[in-house]
């Protein structure tokens, strides 16, 4: 097994679900390790122990042992795109991106402004798998316009290719762009936020993904309350 993936914590860290969803769903036989969340700054654990591994000191972090950089350490890829891009180099037959050229484009653009964007959407509804948040979704979506059109676009480029190419995943079959929105279902979801009918079908087909359905099985098991994480629960009771 020359893959390794480091992960945050399963319910909490969205950027490492894109990664682990995707490993799971393209190349199942790869070892995971989780480093949990004890903070974020220069003294925390966490940082101590991704900093060995990554320069960002960042989750998620992938390492290939097969093959070695020019210093003769483990390959090391530490940026969700770029894992993402790696994972397609490594199995180049797999339907990581859409097979077709126009498709393919398309899907890179969405999840590179899923990469940078959507703020207030991640920003005020952070990922937790697992507890219903939907009163606090719904006080959220009342008094702020900017979520509303985080949720807004959102669904218009889901509906968008939806359309294009039939679902019932983004571009037809399961790929990176879902995976890399995996974490947008999530908190929809969790938050109760509205969507139209085509999105909520987008959505379930997401959920109910063996390899969304392992990942969020995981979440629920290890859950831990990390009250630095928790802006809207005092207790996970």
């Amino acid at each position: 097994m020359s893959l390794d993936l480091i992960v945050g914590n399963y319910n909490y860290s969205s950027w490492s679900m894109r990664a682990g969803v995707l490993l799971r769903a393209f190349l199942p036989d790869f070892h995971e390790r989780m480093v949990h969340f004890d903070g974020f700054d220069d003294g925390s654990q966490f940082k101590a122990e991704i900093r060995k591994i990554s320069p960002t000191a960042t989750v998620p972090v992938l390492c290939d042992h097969r093959r070695l950089d020019n210093a003769g350490q483990p390959l090391v890829v530490w940026d969700t795109l770029a894992i993402v891009e790696y994972i397609a180099e490594y199995c180049p037959d797999a339907p990581v991106w859409p097979r077709d050229p126009i498709a393919r484009a398309q899907a890179r653009s969405l999840c590179a402004e899923m990469h940078s964007g959507f703020g207030h959407l991640r920003g005020l509804c952070p990922m937790n798998i697992g507890p219903d948040l939907s009163h606090q979704g719904a006080i959220l979506w009342r008094y702020n316009k900017d979520l509303q059109r985080d949720v807004k676009r959102i669904q218009a480029a889901w509906e968008d290719l939806l359309e294009r190419y039939n679902g019932p995943f983004l571009c037809g079959e399961f790929g990176a762009i879902d995976a890399y929105f995996s974490p947008v279902v999530m908190r929809l979801a969790a938050y109760g936020l509205p969507v139209s009918e085509r999105c909520q079908q987008y959505m379930d087909a997401v959920t109910s993904h063996p390899a969304v359905e392992s990942w969020c099985d995981i979440a629920r098991k290890t859950a831990v309350f990390i009250d630095f994480e928790e802006p809207y629960r005092l207790s996970d009771g």
